[in-house]
């Protein structure tokens, strides 16, 4: 029985051979397969009709090439018409029939029968042959007639490595100029695709043809706009992955460039020598993004000579003319002693004069007469003007304060000629006994007629009258901010009690200062209206409460100080002293001073260099300080521009720690600041209510307009003891920051850690550079476990009357009458002011009525603290005014 059916299995096998295989197509390949396939349990054989049997079968569909992601398998189709059988072959090895997946359909077109077969490849099968050949399939269809074979699909397991073989790198480069920033992308099947990313925007060089994409994957920017800064990042991506490089910053930069010179200025001395000057910005194009800035000078001066006016003046009346047959003579004159020239007067009368020479000269006598009467009259009445002046002005006098009030504190002294003691009489500031309780206002104003029509002041005091002790203000702060606050104009001003101070005030002037600020306002005697009293403040602006518009390479030099309420009526300039931070060389800096108005917008009213006598304000540049004087009220800044890359500001350098350190880390916060003390006073408010402590003495830093930014590090710490945290060699402030002041703490911190809780000395160096090869270095040396205490200065912030200032009142006057009067030998205020080294401020000493007191107050500003009065009083007897008796003080005026 089993012979039987092998007999009958192979006779099959062997017809069904014959049929599918003419002698012509035979092939061993052929009769194996055959046989192997024909002995599956599922047989892809179809018998074809007879019709189709002599057609040889052709491909509808062929495998294509394909990729392997991550660990799907893929799959190839094969689908071919007329066909008896399709098998796969993969790297030259028959599939197996039990992998295919076969289905049959009918051409509806061609009623043709329609077989498709499909496999799946996986990545083992592919990982199997790595290294040997590439792995392929394809796929062998038959008919009756003959065979097909259809093309190799190629089967690639797909990646994209991370790493890129080539990344592009930052560069700065001048605007237009070209630019290519190279990208070789990482390895990876499919290869990869590459698109350039800028600010994580498509780069698309059909929209923007100033990009162009090379072949070979780099970018190239043909002409770099000030528009095409920013992070460019080169994009790899296929059906694996998508990797991005790491940015490259491309930075354009603009150099500067100068402006045309403007016109020469107008002659600066309308008779004599002058100046004259013209000027050019580096705005031809303005430097950007750390472009070099102009080198050179963008002001130019040039002496000049102004002609003098000449008026005209008469000459002599030429002789009378004969008697003419009208009964008249005349006489002449000419403009030509001299002959008016350069805008001068002409003369002023008549050039010719006639006269009835048939008069006897009766009519002449009584015209003599007649103005020799009226000339009488025109005397006596200026005496009596003069005479009633005088005792009006003593009664007023009399009437503001006694001689107690003006000397309170005071002592008599005679006489000593050559004394260096000439001024020593100091006011008692401390004495409590002697005070003066009344008003301040004239007896002759009625409260009812308080008048502040002068400008947006403040509401008079409810009862009129204001106590003073000893000249210093007793009154509640937050009371006064709260009042000062609901005025219109200054609903603006910050509440910040500690850095605001306040008076009132009359004639007799006084002081107001900011303690710990190096900011003062004086008010010299005689500044407010006899009969006037103002209630006075003076703060100093937060910077991120009021900010400047800055343009360029403009900077702050100065604190933002307002002093009010704006439109007070003066009768001579306050002094606003405030500290600045540059080197106070004018020929490295344009300074200006710069006021806001009522609208809030600031101007320039002032150029450091040159003032101008006939305006409202004038400034006496120090090496620290700055003193204006203004004959107004508001707020008040002086801004700086770099003429060249010497102008440096002074940075002060601050090192704070926490009082109490307990654990292994410990912070140094480093402060880097404008070199004035209401900055230095600010950080010392937030250093104490953090819990700081002050670990060295301030440093003062030369910070140059290179634009380079300003670097800082520790070094030389004992490594058996301590260690820094930080990653970097340095930390690092950007320039623009401390240069246009954007931020009102410029800081950084360096976190160190400590071995042992046990350990409490510090030993390292701090280094602070802001060009390679340039900088300073400071020695630190402390102890972190001693606890000390930030404390804060609360001297008394205002002085009103005579306990302001140093020079006794009457003292003041005598001095002012004695040196006031020019002097034939110079012994009068100029020579005070060279004395005291004013000399280069005589013309605006000569402007004023009173030279010699402008030349007090200035002195009082600048000595409130350090003055040395008894070297006054040498200068006063070097001039030789003793005999004037300038200096006695008798027990009445006592």
């Amino acid at each position: 029985w089993c012979k039987e059916v092998i007999s009958l299995f192979l006779l099959r096998s062997v017809s069904s051979f014959l049929k599918a295989f003419s002698i012509s197509t035979w092939h061993p390949s052929k009769i194996y397969a055959f046989f192997i396939l024909q002995g599956s349990e599922h047989t892809a054989t179809a018998t074809l009709p007879a019709a189709f049997s002599d057609l040889l079968p052709h491909f509808l569909v062929e495998p294509e090439d394909e990729y392997i992601v991550k660990n799907k398998p893929v799959t190839l189709t094969c689908r071919s018409t007329p066909a008896t059988q399709i098998y796969f072959k993969c790297n030259g090895e028959w599939v197996h029939q039990d992998d295919h997946l076969i289905e049959r359909t009918v051409d509806p077109a061609t009623a043709l029968p329609v077989m498709q077969v499909t496999i799946d490849i996986t990545r083992q099968q592919v990982e199997k042959i790595f290294g040997l050949d590439e792995y392929w399939c394809q796929c062998v269809a038959w008919s009756t007639t003959g065979t097909q074979k259809s093309q190799k699909a190629y089967i690639r397991i797909a990646y994209l490595r991370k790493n890129f073989e080539e990344e592009p790198q930052g560069k700065e480069v001048a605007l237009d100029q070209e630019v290519l920033l190279r990208c070789h992308p990482p390895e990876g099947v499919p290869q990869a695709e590459v698109e350039w990313q800028r600010n994580e925007d498509v780069i698309d060089p059909a929209s923007d043809p100033n990009f162009f994409i090379t072949t070979d994957h780099n970018l190239v920017i043909k002409n770099a706009r000030l528009a095409d800064t920013g992070n460019y990042t080169c994009v790899a991506k296929n059906i694996v992955a998508r990797r991005k490089s790491t940015s490259a910053t491309v930075l354009v930069y603009v150099n500067g460039g100068w402006s045309t010179w403007t016109t020469w200025s107008s002659c600066s001395a309308v008779c004599g020598r002058g100046w004259q000057k013209r000027s050019r910005s580096c705005t031809n194009p303005t430097p950007l993004n750390g472009g070099t800035s102009c080198e050179g000078q963008n002001v130019q001066k040039s002496a000049c000579v102004a002609t003098c006016p000449v008026d005209g003046g008469w000459s002599e009346w030429s002789k009378w003319s004969a008697c003419g047959a009208d009964c008249s003579m005349w006489r002449t004159r000419e403009c030509t002693q001299p002959s008016p020239g350069t805008g001068g007067k002409e003369c002023q009368g008549l050039d010719l004069q006639s006269l009835n020479c048939t008069s006897d000269g009766a009519e002449d006598v009584a015209l003599y007469v007649g103005m020799v009467a009226v000339a009488l009259c025109l005397t006596l009445l200026l005496i009596v003007v003069v005479l009633v002046y005088r005792r009006k002005k003593e009664g007023l006098d009399a009437d503001v304060a006694d001689s107690s009030i003006l000397t309170t504190g005071f002592q008599p002294m005679g006489i000593k000629p050559k004394n260096s003691h000439l001024l020593t009489i100091q006011p008692d500031l401390t004495t409590t006994t002697t005070s003066y309780q009344g008003t301040l206002r004239s007896r002759h104003d009625a409260p009812g007629k308080f008048s502040m029509t002068n400008g947006p002041l403040l509401d008079p005091l409810p009862n009129g009258s204001h106590t003073l002790h000893n000249g210093k203000l007793n009154s509640d702060p937050a009371e006064f901010v709260s009042r000062l606050s609901t005025q219109t104009y200054f609903k603006t001003l910050p509440r910040d009690v500690a850095n605001t101070s306040y008076g009132t005030f009359n004639f007799l002037g006084g002081r107001l200062t900011i303690p710990s600020t190096g900011i003062s306002l004086l008010i010299p005697p005689e500044a407010i209206p006899r009969g006037k009293i103002y209630e006075i403040y003076l703060t100093v602006q937060r910077k991120e409460d009021l900010r400047l518009p800055l343009a360029g390479c403009q900077t702050l030099l100065s604190p933002v100080v307002s002093c009010g309420p704006p439109g007070v009526v003066l009768s001579r300039p306050v002094i606003l002293s405030m500290d600045h931070c540059f080197d106070a060389c004018l020929d490295n800096w344009a300074v200006r001073l710069k006021k806001q108005n009522y609208e809030g917008v600031w101007e320039d009213i002032l150029l450091m260099g040159e003032e101008l006598v006939s305006e409202p304000y004038y400034c006496q540049l120090e090496a620290e300080t700055c003193r204006l004087f203004s004959e107004q009220l508001g707020t008040f800044a002086l801004v700086g521009e770099s003429l060249h890359m010497g102008a440096a500001k002074r940075l002060r350098l601050v090192l704070f720690s926490d009082a109490y350190c307990s654990t292994l880390e410990y912070n140094i916060r480093v402060y880097c600041m404008d070199d004035t003390q209401d900055v230095f006073k600010e950080v010392m408010q937030m250093e104490r209510q953090l819990g700081g402590r002050l670990i060295d003495e301030p440093h003062v830093l030369l910070f140059k307009d290179s634009y380079h930014n300003l670097r800082l590090s520790i070094h030389d710490m004992p490594q058996a003891h301590w260690r820094s945290k930080l990653l970097a060699g340095y930390q690092e402030i950007p320039f623009y920051h401390i240069w246009n002041g954007s931020q009102r703490y410029l800081h950084c911190t360096f976190t160190l850690e400590r071995l042992s809780l046990s350990t409490c000395e510090l030993t390292c160096q701090l280094c602070v550079w802001q060009v390679e090869g340039e900088g300073q270095s400071f020695s630190l040396d402390f102890n972190i476990a001693k606890v000390t205490f930030l404390l804060m200065d609360s001297n008394a912030t205002a002085l009103a009357g005579p306990s302001a200032f140093q020079i006794p009142y009457l003292i003041r006057q005598k001095i002012c009458s004695s040196l006031d009067a020019p002097c034939p030998n110079g012994a009068d205020w100029r020579m005070l002011a060279q004395r005291l080294k004013l000399e280069r401020h005589m013309s605006f000493f000569a402007s004023k009525a009173s030279p010699t007191s402008v030349i007090l107050d200035l002195w009082e500003a600048q000595h409130f603290h350090s003055g040395n009065i008894n070297q006054l009083a040498t200068v006063m007897a070097d001039i030789g005014k003793q005999e004037a008796m300038i200096f006695l003080v008798s027990d009445g005026e006592c």
